[in-house]
């Protein structure tokens, strides 16, 4: 049960227009994380622009893989909203659902090229407490991915701390189309909905 009430859907996307800023699920429905900000709307503004400009506008990685980073790193903060979400946006942005169901084999897996495997290993070394990313990671990073690649991966990585701990503190309620696509991707690898279930 959400630890906050949120907004109604109507006042939220009133805010939103208001704001004139997109914050709609990749799935087309407004996320029950934006319904919380939207009490806040200048906080609301920073938070939407951030995810905005790390994931969702072009830039020089690909989106499924930005995804699928925080993906790991959602995981691994064992934020199950996040990881839902995630997840389902991974697919969303045309990466196999079968490449997110073996993302904990990263390192073997012949699904995962070389330049991938060090991105999921930084973004499950940066949910850490203290940060496991090593200089050793760093390096092999770098061999991978220019310093306009690696600014943008880390800066993906990055905003889901933000999220995993909006979310998790919270208990935000995961909606229906990112709790379906859990149930039949990520339940094999331990998922589950836990205090982000419906009351």
């Amino acid at each position: 049960m959400p630890r906050l009430p949120a907004l109604s859907p109507e006042e939220a996307k009133t805010v939103q227009k208001d704001l004139g800023i997109y914050t709609d699920n990749m799935d087309g429905t407004l996320p029950n994380s934006v319904l919380t900000l939207a009490r806040r709307p200048n906080i609301l503004r920073a938070v939407t622009d951030l995810w905005y400009q790390t994931i969702i506008a072009p830039g020089v990685v690909s989106k499924d893989l930005k995804w699928l980073a925080a993906h790991v790193v959602s995981v691994s903060a064992g934020c199950q909203y996040c990881a839902a979400h995630t997840g389902e946006n991974t697919v969303i942005s045309d990466m196999p659902a079968e490449k997110v169901q073996a993302v904990w084999e990263y390192e073997t897996s012949p699904l995962f090229s070389d330049a991938e495997r060090i991105v999921l290993r930084i973004a499950q070394s940066v949910a850490q407490v203290p940060n496991a990313v090593t200089d050793e990671d760093f390096e092999e990073l770098r061999q991978h991915w220019d310093d306009d690649q690696v600014v943008e991966i880390i800066a993906a990585i990055s905003t889901f701390g933000f999220f995993n701990r909006w979310n998790d503190t919270l208990a935000t309620e995961l909606e229906s189309s990112p709790l379906q696509f859990a149930k039949d991707n990520l339940s094999d690898a331990g998922w589950n909905v836990g205090k982000h279930a419906a009351d």
